[in-house]
C-alpha cells in the first residue's frame, strides 16, 4: 500500500510517521486487496486556545473514496480514533461490496492506477470556452470530479463512506447534478433543481 502523509502546523518527527504508519497498516490490514493508496493529513489548530489536533485519512478502494476525520485535544489519540474509524468504513464497504457480487448482472468498479490519474491531461475547451481566467476569491477551494451517473441509494452509500454530511452525485435517471445529506434529525434529503 502506497502511503503518503502529510503534516499542517506541526514538524513531522519520525516517531510520528512511524506511528501513524503502524496504526493505519494495522487498520488496513484485513483489506489489503481493497487498498492501494492511503492519503493522511495531520494538522494542529493555530489558536493555541483551540487545543484541536486532526487526523484525516483518505483511502482508495476500487474506485470508492472512503475518508475518515478526527479530533482531540491529542494528535496520537486523533491517530488511533481515525484508524478505528476507518477499520469500520472499510468493514463495511468490503461486506456491502460482497453482497453486490452475489447479485447478478452489478460489476463493481476498478480503481485507476495513481500513474493514469495523474497523468496531465489536457482539460477540455467546452469547458474553458467563453471563459476568462481569473483568481477565485480568498477562502474558496475548487475541486474537479467525474461523475459516473448512480442512483439515489448508491449516492447514499457514497455519502455513508466519506464521513461528510453532503455528498453531490449525478442521477442516473435524470443525469442532473443532486445532492443527498444527512438530516439533523435522522434519515437523508435530496436537493435536486426543480425543472
Amino acid at each position: 500500500m502506497k502511503l503518503l502523509i502529510h503534516g499542517r502546523n506541526l514538524e513531522l518527527t519520525p516517531a510520528l510517521r512511524e506511528y501513524t504508519k503502524s496504526k493505519l497498516e494495522k487498520a488496513i490490514h484485513h483489506f489489503d486487496e481493497l487498498v492501494k493508496e492511503a492519503d493522511v493529513h495531520l494538522s494542529v489548530a493555530k489558536n493555541p486556545r483551540v487545543p484541536q489536533q486532526t487526523a484525516e485519512v483518505t483511502v482508495f478502494a476500487n474506485g470508492t473514496i472512503i475518508r475518515a476525520q478526527e479530533r482531540s485535544q491529542n494528535l496520537y489519540a486523533s491517530i488511533d480514533l481515525v484508524a478505528t474509524k476507518l477499520c469500520r468504513q472499510l468493514k463495511r464497504y468490503k461486506e456491502r461490496h460482497t453482497n453486490h457480487h452475489h447479485n447478478h448482472g452489478h460489476n463493481a468498479s476498478i480503481t485507476q492506477p495513481s500513474e493514469e490519474v495523474l497523468e496531465d491531461k489536457s482539460v477540455d475547451s467546452s469547458l474553458t470556452r467563453d471563459l476568462e481566467p481569473k483568481l477565485p476569491s480568498p477562502g474558496i477551494r475548487r475541486k474537479y470530479f467525474s461523475m459516473q451517473p448512480m442512483s439515489i441509494e448508491e449516492a447514499r452509500h457514497q455519502l455513508d463512506l466519506i464521513d461528510h454530511d453532503f455528498y453531490v452525485f449525478k442521477d442516473e435517471n435524470s443525469n442532473q447534478l443532486q445532492v443527498i445529506y444527512r438530516r439533523n434529525h435522522g434519515g437523508y434529503g435530496v436537493i435536486q433543481s426543480k425543472n
